[in-house]
């Protein structure tokens, strides 16, 4: 039986997919189960009063889905990957906006949460993602040379830089 691959598939990490389903999954379980239920690692809530807390998960998931949306537009204007390296928008500030978009998902519920378990939760998954994003900037390099080398020297990995350009 023959695997059905989107275009553009062999930018990507294999199986990333597979990733992208169980880092979720096994961190919002855990999260759930230590934020709500058990409350193991969540003795910072007592200092932190819950108005902040939801402020913050408001405005770091607003960041969020903003970077995940304008990457999304950015990059898949069309069906089919682009044959030219895309700098513009929001890939003129940060390399992986989307992954970014993506942690910046988990880090707005560890703030809503204050869950130290989720914390600790929170540097695999970060290591996973540089991992990922490691894996597919090397194919990027050897697709588009030089030009990604200095796209690569201009444009920051995961913090973006609003005045660099």
């Amino acid at each position: 039986m023959k695997v059905k691959r989107h275009e553009g598939h062999e930018r990507e990490i294999p199986n990333g997919h597979i990733y992208h389903a169980v880092m979720p999954i096994v961190f919002f379980t855990i999260w759930f189960l230590d934020s709500n239920i058990f409350r193991i690692s969540t003795f910072l809530n007592d200092f932190v009063p819950f108005t902040i807390r939801i402020i913050l998960f408001i405005l770091v998931f607003g960041i969020a889905l903003s970077s995940i949306t304008l990457s999304h537009r950015a990059l898949f204007k069309s069906h089919k990957p682009s044959d030219s390296l895309i700098t513009n928008g929001i890939l003129g500030y940060v390399r992986n906006p989307m992954y970014l978009g993506i942690l910046l998902i988990y880090v707005a519920f560890i703030l809503f949460s204050l869950s130290l378990i989720s914390i600790g939760l929170f540097i695999p998954v970060f290591l996973v993602y540089n991992w990922m994003v490691n894996f597919e900037e090397n194919i990027l390099e050897n697709m588009f040379g030089e030009e990604y080398i200095k796209y690569k020297e201009k444009v920051s990995k995961w913090i973006p830089i609003p005045f660099k350009r």
